[in-house]
């Protein structure tokens, strides 16, 4: 029965209690603060605030000068969001949770000097804070040349330039990511290389801010070569700071830049942000953005008694249009309630027609779901990466521990994975993959449930110097992964193309068998057809050279990916190490070199202290480079690899140099440049299908950088 009262029908003293008692319910229940903005592009609007030399053209963010017109040596800029941001609640002491992911490009210009400079930061600032003094060069627009902690800044900086002064003394940090608190010192640091030839840096960076565990964490996702690499399972640095520490409550966001004597570009193309924060607990008050001027001053009172004669005036029209305000947002919240139900419903709709044909797995309920991970705790949290998060649960009806996969609602693959995941590995049924259990979709959230693995996946393994992983139990990794493989490639009633094979995607049941998972980026192919796709997937290091540059997954990109997990379980070490001393960074490169001067075994762990059988070391070894061929024609099958750990097939003699792979270079194409046109036009999904895909290395690398950063400053202008 429904029940509504019609104020058209009641005299204004019988509404008036209905509306005090409205107005009760607003003041005394918790409300969240909450800020969402995504820009797929930028122009010069409202909405983005450009301060100093920073503008929008041709759909990106300048944060400093860029035409040949001007003199951009010694240039400052800050572009940030219009409205304050609400980081923390004085009254309640609440902390917000904030992720941000943006996508850049950074371009290294030759004037006069033979040197690139300086970078550009995303920032946290008091509100209306202004550039300081000295802010160009190193300062990169937000420090003064005291480098003065009274500032209250948070800063991820993207630094091109050394200032020994401050900068990590490392040559392999010489250009870097950085967390900086109140100081230019970053307190972390992670290297940033060139995604090509010339000094041009582009890829994604996702921030991510938990107010639980105080972590401020960065995921890169660069290009090489105009494919995007993707984020990876952990964060390539991060630092724990409690912002109530550092920031007012109240912040700006957004991003600075600065150049010196050596110049760059930097531009911004696109920027999303998202962060909740709940502020009022039942009989408190929220508290304001503050009111200050463009000089970031708070205006004076010069009457007091005028200003409270005002306020009184406030106050009393306040409680009159309180009334009929009262009803209005009543009447508002219950539609966008309502709205808000109604797409959840069509999510729901929407997702069940895509799994409606599929058996296996059961669907979940949210409420399950929550109860079985305690509100998924942070207690239970199992690991975190860019698509999302981990955790521990137990399901009281089946008595069984289970890991629920959170896929964020930030990240821009995470609705086609999850639907690929649940599809592909649904079907799938191997002892040495990974059970899916079930899964979830409501209230907006993408869930997955697996068996639990009790001990965690094969690189928390590999890389810890507390867990040693003996070597009989490393050869029934390497053995049931291929066993996987097999199954995948040959033995199902279609291919599958994993497109994802790395360590951390090789799960250890209690028994440490293997069990591969991670699905999201799996592809379904006719075993007599090959997968057609474009666009790269996959985690770099793992990556077969004919993915880079030419986006075409197959069988024998994931062989190349297998051959780079046999490596890592014989040598204990991770196919790129930045910090390796010459000739070591590359682990391939590095085992391939040992191989061809007869020294194979001096690439064996040693952690294992020489406990193994070295016959089958060395198979794994000269197997794990075989797969890891840089000709995809010249790598064995998943036939040939399991017949080689079996005993059954012979091992290759292999080039005693790693061969040079080489592609076929199309011409380049007249209209080709590397303005900011040629990103902006792009969505965050679709910007590894730029221009840059269709060229290989070398085709690039036969620009100069001076030819390149014109013709960049030519499509600026």
């Amino acid at each position: 029965m429904a029940f509504f009262i019609s104020t058209t029908q009641l005299p204004f003293q019988k509404v008036l209690p209905l509306i005090i008692i409205i107005l009760l319910l607003f003041v005394l229940l918790p409300y969240a603060h909450s800020i969402h903005f995504n820009f797929s592009r930028f122009e010069q609007s409202s909405k983005i605030e450009y301060i100093a030399d920073s503008f929008a053209a041709n759909g990106a963010i300048e944060l400093t000068r860029n035409t040949l017109q001007e003199n951009i040596t010694q240039s400052t800029g800050r572009a940030i969001y219009s409205a304050p941001v609400h980081i923390w609640d004085a009254k309640t002491r609440n902390l917000t949770d904030f992720n941000t992911q943006f996508s850049f490009i950074i371009t290294g210009i030759l004037s006069t000097k033979d040197y690139y400079g300086d970078g550009f930061t995303f920032f946290l600032s008091p509100n209306r804070s202004t550039i300081p003094p000295g802010a160009a060069g190193g300062n990169l627009g937000i420090y003064s040349d005291n480098n003065s902690t009274e500032n209250q800044l948070v800063a991820i900086e993207f630094d091109t330039f050394q200032n020994p002064d401050w900068d990590p003394p490392s040559l392999s940090l010489f250009r870097h990511v950085g967390i900086n608190i109140n100081s230019r010192v970053s307190l972390n640091a992670s290297a940033l290389k060139p995604t090509n030839g010339n000094l041009i840096y582009k890829g994604d960076a996702l921030v991510r801010y938990s107010a639980s565990t105080k972590d401020l964490s960065v995921f890169l996702s660069m290009d090489v070569n105009g494919t995007s690499l993707g984020f990876g399972e952990n964060p390539d640095l991060s630092w724990n700071v409690d912002l109530r520490d550092v920031l007012p409550e109240w912040v700006d966001v957004g991003f600075s830049a600065s150049t010196g004597e050596g110049v760059e570009l930097h531009q911004i193309l696109s920027w999303e942000f998202n962060s909740t924060l709940e502020i009022i607990e039942a009989g408190t008050g929220g508290a304001d953005p503050p009111v200050v001027n463009n000089n970031g001053e708070q205006p004076k009172n010069e009457d007091g008694k005028k200003t409270g004669l005002i306020a009184g005036l406030v106050v009393c029209g306040a409680v009159l249009s309180a009334g009929i305000g009262g009803l209005v947002l009543f009447g508002l919240k219950r539609k966008r309630d309502r709205r808000r139900k109604e797409e959840r419903v069509a999510f729901d709709v929407e997702m069940d027609n895509e799994f409606e044909k599929e058996t296996g797995p059961k669907r979940f309920s949210y409420k399950e779901l929550l109860l079985a991970t305690r509100n998924f705790s942070e207690d239970g949290k199992l690991g975190e990466g860019g698509f999302g998060w981990v955790y521990k649960g137990f399901l009281g009806e089946m008595n069984l521990d289970v890991a629920v996969k959170r896929v964020s609602r930030g990240s821009k693959q995470g609705k086609k994975e999850y639907v690929s995941e649940v599809k592909t590995i649904s079907r799938l049924r191997h002892r040495n993959l990974v059970q899916l259990l079930g899964w979830c979709h409501e209230r907006g959230e993408l869930l997955l449930i697996y068996e639990f693995m009790p001990n965690g996946s094969l690189d928390s393994h590999l890389f810890n110097e507390k867990r040693l992983l003996g070597w009989a139990a490393r050869y029934k990794i390497a053995t049931g992964l291929a066993s996987a493989l097999l199954y995948l490639h040959e033995e199902w009633e279609q291919c599958v193309v994993h497109r994802d094979i790395k360590s951390s995607n090789v799960m250890l049941d209690s028994n440490f068998n293997a069990k591969l998972g991670d699905f999201g980026l799996a592809r379904l192919v006719d075993h007599e057809h090959g997968l057609q796709t474009t666009v790269v997937a996959g985690t770099m290091g793992y990556l077969a050279p004919e993915c880079v540059t030419t986006g075409k997954a197959s069988k024998e990109s994931d062989v190349y990916s297998f051959g780079v997990v046999a490596l890592e379980i014989a040598c204990g070490r991770r196919p790129v190490e930045p910090k390796a001393e010459v000739g070591k960074v590359m682990m391939v490169e590095w085992v391939w070199e040992l191989y061809g001067r007869g020294l194979l075994l001096d690439a064996v762990d040693e952690k294992l202290e020489k406990e193994f059988d070295e016959a089958q070391i060395e198979r794994l070894m000269v197997l794990g480079l075989w797969c890891a061929h840089p000709d995809h024609n010249l790598r064995p099958s998943i036939k040939q690899v399991i017949g080689v750990l079996n005993l059954e097939a012979p091992l290759p003699t292999l080039p005693s140099k790693m061969p040079v792979p080489t592609y076929f270079a199309p011409p380049m194409n007249p209209s080709f440049s590397y303005g900011s046109s040629d990103y902006a036009t792009n969505s965050s999904r679709d910007r590894s299908q730029s221009s840059y895909s269709n060229y290989t290395t070398s085709s690039i690398a036969t620009s100069s950088s001076t030819s390149a950063s014109k013709a960049l400053l030519t499509e600026a202008n």
